[in-house]
């Protein structure tokens, strides 16, 4: 029972829209009618107000990284990566947006911090330098959920490489859209509005 209580709690945290709040908070607007009408934090970049997408990008890594670690402490590590899981199932299908979410990826980094801090930051360190590469965010969140079970194996164990797998097919699902226009070279790059 305290795992079923432990997985619809940390899919509720995850289900939190930091994107959506911050936008409302700044008077910004309705964020899913900006830009790529996503709620996370590259699309409140597009806004223009680097301080939202700041609180927006550390509130969605942190309801990751919130489940992982509550989990471990009320629960036990085995616990850990299935609350990380539930928590970015919750951003991606929130309830309180009609199941209609963001793509995840800083949920997903924020669940691999805590998760594993040396897999956490060889993550943030692969979407850091495809972004300063290449100044496109769907292509770092693509590459770092490529090679994410890769640095999970290595610094954390193989049977959490295994649920990062499957975190990081579901970013990748998410990221449909943003695949077809990279292959066409319309994808925008960081920054535009």
């Amino acid at each position: 029972m305290s795992y079923t209580i432990t997985a619809l709690l940390a899919y509720l945290l995850g289900s939190v829209p930091f994107g959506i709040i911050m936008a409302r908070a700044f008077g910004l607007g309705d964020l899913r009618a900006i830009g790529s009408g996503n709620i996370g934090a590259t699309n409140v970049l597009r806004t223009g107000n680097k301080l939202a997408a700041l609180l927006t990008l550390l509130g969605d890594a942190g309801k990751g990284a919130a489940a992982v670690l509550l989990a471990r402490w009320l629960i036990g590590e085995g616990q850990a990566g299935p609350a990380g899981l539930f928590a970015l199932l919750g951003h991606l299908f929130p309830v309180f947006l009609a199941f209609r979410g963001g793509k995840g990826v800083a949920t997903f980094l924020g669940t691999l911090l805590a998760l594993s801090l040396p897999a956490g930051l060889a993550a943030c360190a692969t979407w850091a330098a495809v972004a300063l590469a290449m100044r496109i965010s769907s292509l770092s969140a693509l590459v770092t959920a490529a090679l994410a079970p890769l640095w999970v194996a290595v610094f954390y164990h193989w049977h959490g490489a295994v649920l990062v797998a499957l975190m990081s097919l579901l970013v990748v699902a998410k990221h449909a859209a943003n695949i077809r226009r990279l292959l066409d070279g319309t994808e925008p790059r960081i920054g535009s509005k």
